[in-house]
């Protein structure tokens, strides 16, 4: 298990480069995928291998293909997970191990353009952090408060992307 004294020895040098040059914080990220694969799927690569995502059943898919909402959710487990063993690490809270759940719900009639006042999309999302602790409830509050005002996926749901399409040749 990493020690505070280890998160804060791996962050210090970065966190004086991004006081003193805050132009440098700003990190690139990014995901690829292309139409490969037959069907309406869409190939993603990812960090473990290309995963195949295609139409839900609820859309019309057979269940073969990764559902886009489920790696969303997927996306969300990893960040909060990560944002919340870091933070529980930096409050030094002593933990034995966590388990992490998201689920939420999406009307199909939406994505099917079956009824335009149905919202397309998941929500709510119900993110729950199960930590096996003997922190108390104010304890587990300040890390519920801090896990979900650092967790970049979670904070990034809170804009729609901006979406463009663009003719490409070749």
């Amino acid at each position: 298990m990493t020690t505070v004294d280890e998160l804060r020895a791996l962050q210090a040098p970065l966190k004086e480069k991004y006081r003193s040059d805050p132009t440098s914080a700003l990190t690139p990220i990014h995901a690829t995928g292309d139409f490969r694969d037959p069907g309406i799927t869409c190939t993603v690569d990812g960090f473990a291998g290309p995963v195949r995502a295609g139409l839900h059943r609820a859309t019309g898919g057979d269940g073969s293909d990764a559902c886009s909402g489920d790696l969303l959710l997927e996306a969300l487990v990893a960040c909060a997970g990560v944002t919340c063993r870091s933070v529980a690490t930096a409050m030094r809270i002593d933990y034995a191990g966590a388990a992490i759940e998201a689920s939420s719900d999406f009307d199909a009639r939406g994505t099917l353009g079956l009824d335009r006042s149905v919202d397309v999309g998941v929500g709510p999302i119900r993110l729950t952090i199960s930590l096996d602790t003997d922190a108390d409830d104010a304890t587990l509050a300040k890390l519920a408060e801090l896990t979900e005002r650092y967790c970049v996926v979670g904070q990034s749901l809170k804009s729609p992307p901006q979406v463009i399409v663009v003719r490409s040749r070749g």
